[in-house]
């Protein structure tokens, strides 16, 4: 049994530590593994670590065999048990305060897709919301044929993505307020058996957690913290749809929304966001790929094939020029990403990229995501 899995899971479950405190200290000590270790003398390690942090930190001894339960439970159900230092991690959320150390996840998506949206609503879904859903995905799915689509998996807005994710062949991720060994609402069931071989189930929280209602505003963050842009479709003027954009904005992510008639009260939320600047107008998928600089995949691939920027790399660097071929591969990717691909430390990498810019030979997009030109 992973010993770093089993103590970062213990690490979430010491009382009076919030999500910033436990990654505070799993990035001062390298680990879950080696807080663990540290646990009695964590003023030695942590010097100016507050005397509450110790007594804290031995309560992981009690909390570890629900953890060993929990991991044996995931093995059985072949559910995986992502950490915050695992690559498989989701790299956009990892850039969030936030993020939770542990994850739980089965499905087949990569969870690091190039593009990731997340689409949130109305519970209260109105034929306007259903046409706006199925519309918008279906035409997405032509012209960005490879977007991952991240929503909660909730009545209305939220599993109408999802089902129309499906439908036209889109990865879809549902974010989950419990945890995988129950599906919330019931009804969701068969789309969510759909969503584990087409996508996937995604969740903070172990099996046998009580569905609550914090809960779901928790995971709203994860909603928000995975995806390149957020987008509203549907919304009264307060909900959860309107949270979690307000989270999305907060983490620099792009926010967008689908205006309603005036006197709708289901778009009232909607109309809100786009009018006080927090949301971009929306009105077609094409919109949408042109706001996000998406539209000119194609062409831009076509041209670095044939070398049309060639003439640049005479004036780059060996650690640029690695990062250009890297790009050349992967089309965009995230700074944790690039560091680990090139062995460029992050602290180096951030100059290097940033002198890039300058040099116009890439350029950061929505996300954290970085893609030549």
């Amino acid at each position: 049994m992973d010993k770093e899995i089993l103590y970062t899971m213990a690490l979430t479950r010491v009382p009076k530590l919030n999500f910033s405190q436990q990654r505070m200290l799993v990035e001062t000590l390298g680990s879950a593994t080696a807080v663990y270790e540290n646990r009695h003398n964590i003023m030695d390690a942590i010097p100016d670590a507050i005397p509450a942090l110790k007594e804290n930190l031995a309560l992981m001894d009690a909390v570890l065999p629900r953890c060993e339960e929990e991991a044996k439970w995931a093995m059985e159900h072949r559910v995986q048990c992502i950490g915050l230092t695992n690559c498989r991690y989701p790299e956009r959320l990892k850039n969030c305060d936030d993020a939770p150390l542990m994850l739980y996840y089965r499905g087949t998506a990569d969870l690091n897709k190039t593009r990731i949206i997340s689409m949130v609503g109305t519970r209260q879904i109105t034929d306007y919301g259903r046409q706006v859903c199925e519309t918008f995905i279906r035409d997405l799915a032509n012209l960005c044929p490879d977007v991952l689509i991240v929503s909660g998996l909730a009545y209305g807005i939220d599993i109408q993505s999802h089902r129309q994710a499906l439908k036209n062949d889109l990865n879809t991720v549902g974010v989950l307020a419990h945890g995988l060994d129950q599906i919330y609402p019931t009804l969701h069931r068969s789309t969510a058996l759909e969503m584990m071989e087409n996508g996937g189930l995604l969740t903070e929280f172990m099996s046998r957690t009580k569905v609550e209602k914090r809960y779901f505003v928790q995971r709203n963050r994860i909603v928000a913290g995975c995806s390149d842009a957020t987008i509203v479709v549907e919304s009264a003027s307060h909900g959860g749809s309107l949270i979690t954009a307000e989270i999305a904005q907060g983490y620099g992510r792009d926010v967008f929304a689908f205006p309603g008639r005036f006197n709708d009260t289901q778009s009232s939320g909607c109309n809100k966001i786009i009018a006080s600047n927090m949301a971009g107008l929306l009105t077609s998928a094409e919109d949408f790929v042109n706001a996000m600089g998406w539209q000119d995949d194609k062409e831009r691939k076509k041209k670095l094939s044939e070398g049309v920027q060639q003439e640049l790399f005479p004036t780059l660097t060996d650690e640029e020029l690695s990062i250009v071929n890297l790009l050349r591969k992967q089309d965009r990717l995230q700074i944790n990403m690039i560091s680990v691909a090139t062995n460029i430390p992050s602290g180096k990498l951030s100059g290097i990229l940033f002198a890039m810019e300058m040099k116009g030979v890439l350029r950061m997009l929505p996300g954290g995501m970085y893609r030549l030109n």
